[in-house]
């Protein structure tokens, strides 16, 4: 129901977020298709996000041409001048907007398709929560409360609500995003994990439920 969108969507009705999707690519200047994979971040640009993993493999993820990357953030400047360069060089695929805009930020968790916050550590975390709520899938590593709320794709079953990477390192974190790259290939798939996530509930009557269940007993 936000109003800051173009269209709007529900777990059961997504034909809302794909309209964001185009929407979001018009507005950053990316090419206009609805079946490239639209990963994207909304960070301070710092190592302590994981910013410096992106750097080491952003060029190889970018070799894939059914993925486009979107950034909004600001930070180091090492890294500001790295993701302007990465714009240039990427043209059409690419999109680094430096600095902060509050409705761009909805579009962003609108409309891409993956959340990338490989974090070095995150005592909570709220962005994939709200990316998970607005139907783009956490790809995480596994760290404080990344690891709590988000579950990883279970090949297997088909479970969980996103995907993760268990060390700070650029290669873990590529194949993580591989990873998700292929599950969007099979729409089955996908549209279970969009669903658990929309679904995932952090609130505090869950919260709070838990802990009289833990703890009440004991008085």
């Amino acid at each position: 129901a936000d109003p800051l969108l173009p269209d709007r969507f529900d777990k059961g009705h997504l034909n809302g977020k794909k309209l964001c999707k185009l929407e979001l690519q018009h507005r950053l200047g990316l090419d206009e298709r609805e079946d490239v994979t639209v990963v994207a971040m909304v960070t301070r640009m710092t190592e302590q996000k994981g910013f410096d993993l992106v750097m080491r493999m952003l060029g190889e993820l970018m070799e894939y041409n059914d993925m486009q990357f979107v950034l909004l953030g600001s930070g180091d400047k090492i890294y500001e001048d790295f993701m302007r360069a990465a714009e240039a060089r990427y043209k059409g695929r690419l999109c680094a907007y430096i600095g902060y805009s509050d409705t761009l930020a909805h579009l962003i968790y609108a409309g891409s398709d993956f959340y990338l916050m490989p974090s070095r550590f995150e005592p909570c975390g709220i962005s994939q929560m709200i990316a998970m709520r607005y139907g783009s899938l956490p790809i995480v590593r596994e760290t404080g409360g990344l690891a709590d709320t988000v579950t990883p794709y279970n090949k297997y079953d088909g479970s969980g609500n996103g995907f993760s990477f268990k060390n700070c390192n650029a290669h873990e974190m590529k194949d993580a995003v591989l990873t998700a790259l292929a599950a969007y290939r099979e729409p089955e798939v996908i549209s279970g994990l969009v669903r658990a996530a929309m679904e995932a509930d952090f609130g505090f009557d869950k919260s709070a439920e838990e802990y009289a269940r833990h703890y009440l007993w004991m008085l």
